[in-house]
């Protein structure tokens, strides 16, 4: 073990964390088992990287037009600069994240989640240098590891990028579930179907248009995903505390951003107004809200898929390949768990929805103390999203399987809908009850009541017909010739 030391007294922590006394009181103080994004930390661990980069920029401009001004901060060496690049970069690819101990959701606006990467950068960097761990007279979490930065623009601006990385997995994975469904569609564009309204038969249709219907609302969501970075990219990094840049260089708050995009090849911009983006997260809100909307997609998409394949269903046009077993007691039973694995992440997303929206507008005067709570439901959601649309993907529409069960649509009553404009309203319902007081299909019944010549009626109920875009007046008189 090793001694730590802060202004409330010391601590003892394991003699070979990397974390130190501030990561072990936000443990103690916040005894939650929920696990930090991976992602925020990585981003993190970019967005020191580059604060360092453009500390030796600058102390490099400095030297030479102000060699005799006496700076504190100048005291970093090119042997701890360097090492504290490295060591930024290895949090970058995800190394150390075991001794990231802060959980998920904190108090304090995200200090502890920047105070732990300060003291995994500080003593890996002093572990590359062959320094003992702890050894902060050498390098510290805060004079070094964290040199002209806050948690306040810091962690906030991390979130974004890891927001934009997530967004652009999860505007791919839209992509393939919608491209899987334009095959469905094409596969299946002349089925004749009968359309159901409030569950209830209604008219004819095609199997291609009910695949159609969710090919364009996916076309919908992937459009406002891919969006979704320009509500996210004006960031406050840089400006410190509040948003005002105070104890920050204006050669820092310059520079970072250009090895910020140059190092991420993402539209990432200063704020306008560093204060506004720092205390207010309506965009979060925006892009959460967004993700919403794609879930309402989604649930009905694997709804629908979990209702048709039912064996509720009487005219079972497709089944769901089995994935596992569905009972531990009924043999040979295999349940919709893909549609029903999606629609549970649809509802899990939506009631961050709420959360974030609550804990958004709870913020005060100049700063939002629940970041961590908002990041930590966004990535949330975000990977949920991506994962129910990789499952929906990979393992629901890439194994639907049509059946021989297809109903034919001549027996359905309501089929006689299609005659109205050329019997009426009155005669159409006259045919259905025919139809369905004596079980027979609508030819049959019309050749009894004789409300059209045969060839008339086979001609107007063929699949192009029926499934036409409308009716034309010039056809109801060539029936009358």
């Amino acid at each position: 073990m090793r001694l730590e030391q802060d202004s409330l007294g010391t601590l003892e922590i394991p003699s070979d964390a990397y974390f130190g006394i501030h990561s072990q009181r936000a443990v103690n103080n916040f005894p939650n088992n929920d696990k930090f994004s991976l992602d925020w930390y990585k981003a993190i661990g970019l967005i020191k990287k580059v604060y360092y980069l453009a500390w030796m920029e600058f102390n490099k401009e400095s030297t030479i037009k102000y060699p005799s001004t006496v700076l504190h901060f100048k005291n970093i060496s090119a042997k701890e600069i360097t090492a504290l690049i490295q060591s930024a970069q290895e949090i970058y690819e995800g190394k150390w994240f075991d001794h990231f101990v802060v959980g998920a959701i904190t108090g304090g606006a995200g200090t502890s989640i920047n105070m732990n990467i300060n003291e995994i950068i500080a003593n890996r960097a002093l572990e590359i240098l062959k320094q003992p761990l702890g050894n902060y007279s050498l390098i510290h979490p805060l004079d070094h590891a964290n040199i002209f930065q806050s948690t306040n623009d810091v962690i906030p601006s991390a979130l974004k990028l890891a927001t934009m990385w997530k967004l652009a997995e999860l505007s791919a994975q839209i992509d393939k579930v919608k491209q899987k469904i334009e095959m469905l569609e094409k596969s299946f564009n002349n089925c004749i179907r009968i359309a159901y309204t409030q569950m209830q038969e209604a008219v004819p249709s095609t199997w291609g248009r009910f695949f159609s219907n969710y090919s364009d609302a996916l076309s919908r969501d992937w459009w406002r995903v891919s969006k979704c970075e320009e509500r996210i990219k004006q960031i406050n990094l840089g400006g410190s505390a509040i948003g005002t840049g105070l104890t920050v260089p204006r050669f820092i708050i310059v520079s970072i951003f250009e090895i910020l995009k140059g190092l991420t090849n993402l539209p990432l911009h200063r704020s306008e107004n560093m204060c506004d983006t720092t205390s207010n997260l309506d965009t979060i809100v925006e892009v959460h809200a967004i993700l919403k909307a794609h879930t309402v997609n989604l649930e009905k998409l694997a709804n629908d898929l979990r209702l048709i394949s039912s064996d509720l269903f009487k005219h079972q046009a497709f089944r769901l390949s089995p994935v596992q077993e569905g009972s531990s007691i009924m043999p040979g039973k295999y349940n919709p768990v893909i549609c029903e694995y999606i629609i549970s992440i649809c509802h899990k997303v939506r009631s961050n929805d709420q959360l974030i929206s609550n804990m958004a507008g709870l913020g005060v005067l100049d700063l939002n103390a629940y970041l961590p709570i908002i990041g930590h439901a966004l990535l949330e959601s975000l990977n949920l999203l991506i994962s129910a649309n990789l499952s929906l993907s990979n393992n629901l529409l890439n194994k639907i399987i049509k059946t021989d069960d297809d109903h034919d649509y001549l027996k359905s009553p309501v089929i006689v809908t299609a005659l109205i404009p050329h019997i009426g309203h009155a005669k159409a319902a006259k045919l259905m009850n025919f139809m369905k007081e004596n079980q027979t299909d609508v030819l049959k019944a019309n050749a009894i009541l004789k409300l059209l010549p045969d060839q008339v009626i086979t001609a107007l109920l063929t699949p192009s017909k029926l499934t036409s875009l409308g009716f034309r007046l010039k056809d109801l008189e060539e029936e009358k010739c």
